[in-house]
């Protein structure tokens, strides 16, 4: 078993195949789009992660990143977006293994922060792996002509984050009970 990653176009076709499958599985669509469709705006460096048993995809997320203001600092952020195990598969630790790869991938990566919403219900999952909460954090997706914040009715969102450089750390405190203005676009409205 191992993790895999590769730019969101790179995906080896077989391995795309698995991961699209997965994604309709959690969040179907009609029609099914084909599976060598993007998911996500190119702009955002859609990096995918997979762990992968035997060429079998058990889990797969992908990190989106961007360049983030907040209290006048320019950031390199990122977030995880399309968290997903293998329906019969779940419970066994596989995406928590991705999730937690995953942060340490975007440190790699040289991001000065993760930054992304997750369901309330799934808060303790992502601090299991590394994760911290925005307790009182609302990120405004979307454009800033057509916002999309994770507070709106009907949602019932956390923010979760993890500062990697010295900066992100000092600036840390400001990203509690703060609006931030992620705005990754119309296509990954709250990657």
């Amino acid at each position: 078993m191992q993790v895999e990653s590769y730019p969101e176009a790179a995906v080896p076709a077989a391995l795309r195949v698995q991961v699209h499958e997965l994604q309709n599985q959690a969040w179907p669509s009609d029609p099914l789009p084909p599976a060598d469709t993007p998911v996500h705006d190119p702009a955002l460096h859609p990096f995918s992660m997979l762990l992968v048993d035997k060429g079998l995809v058990l889990a797969a997320l992908d990190v989106l990143r961007k360049p983030l203001q907040h209290g006048g600092t320019t950031f390199q952020a990122g977030g995880l977006s399309t968290v997903v195990t293998r329906e019969t598969l779940r419970g066994r630790g596989y995406g928590h293994r991705l999730v937690a790869a995953a942060r340490d991938a975007m440190a790699d990566l040289r991001l000065d922060l993760g930054l992304f919403t997750c369901d309330r219900a799934l808060q303790p999952f992502y601090e299991s792996a590394g994760w911290q909460l925005l307790d009182g954090t609302v990120l405004i997706g979307g454009t800033p002509d057509d916002p999309f914040p994770s507070d709106q009715p009907g949602f019932d969102k956390v923010a979760l984050a993890a500062f990697f450089t010295p900066s992100a750390r000092r600036h840390a405190p400001t990203f509690h009970n703060a609006r931030i203005e992620l705005y990754p676009g119309s296509i990954d409205k709250l990657w």
